[in-house]
C-alpha cells in the first residue's frame, strides 16, 4: 500500500490533470515508445510553439482524470507508455503537430483523441489535422461575407457606367445636329 505522501501527490497529479482536461478544446493521446531524445525534444519544440501542453502522466492517473471530466471510452487506449497533448485555445493544434510528426517519425503513434468531451480514433485525428487554421477559416468566412458586396458595387458601376455612355452618346448626337 502507498504512503500517505505518495497518495496525496497522485490525488494533487490527477486534480491538476483533470483540470487541464477540462479547460482542453482538444487532447491527443499518443504512444512515444522508440523516439531519439533529439526527435522528442524536437516534437516538444513545435508542440510548445503551437500553444499545446505535452506531458507524460502515469495511465491510470489519466483515466481518473478522464473519468473525472466525464470522457468515457478511452481506458482501452491507456496501455504501454502515452503522452497527453492538450490545447485550450486551438482545438486543431494538438492533432495538427501530432500527426505532422507522426508522419515523420515513425515510431510516434497516435492512440485517440477528444475533441469537446467527444471521443475521436485515429482517423478522426488525422481529419482534424487536416483542417486549415483558424486564421484561414475566419479569412475563408470574410471572403464570403464580402463576395456579395463586391458584386452589389460591381452591378451598381455597371449601371452608372452604361447611363454615363447612353448620356455621353446622346450629347454628341445633339452636339453633331
Amino acid at each position: 500500500m502507498p504512503s500517505e505522501s505518495i497518495l496525496a501527490h497522485k490525488k494533487e497529479v490527477v486534480k491538476e490533470l483533470s483540470g487541464k482536461v477540462k479547460e482542453a478544446q482538444s487532447i491527443v493521446l499518443a504512444d512515444y515508445r522508440g523516439l531519439t531524445v533529439e526527435q522528442d525534444t524536437e516534437l516538444r519544440n513545435a508542440l510548445r510553439k503551437a500553444g499545446v501542453e505535452y506531458r507524460v502522466v502515469k495511465n491510470t492517473l489519466t483515466k481518473f482524470a478522464l473519468k473525472e471530466n466525464g470522457i468515457e471510452g478511452v481506458d482501452e487506449h491507456l496501455n504501454g507508455p502515452t503522452a497527453i497533448a492538450m490545447c485550450s485555445s486551438d482545438p486543431v493544434a494538438p492533432a495538427k503537430v501530432l500527426a505532422e510528426y507522426a508522419k515523420k517519425f515513425e515510431k510516434l503513434e497516435l492512440k485517440v483523441g477528444v475533441v469537446d468531451g467527444k471521443v475521436i480514433d485515429v482517423n478522426g485525428i488525422k481529419q482534424l489535422a487536416e483542417l486549415p487554421s483558424k486564421e484561414v477559416l475566419i479569412a475563408k468566412v470574410l471572403g464570403g461575407f464580402n463576395a456579395p458586396i463586391s458584386g452589389f458595387v460591381n452591378v451598381l458601376n455597371g449601371n452608372l457606367r452604361g447611363l454615363a455612355i447612353v448620356l455621353n452618346a446622346i450629347a454628341e448626337k445633339k452636339q453633331s445636329a
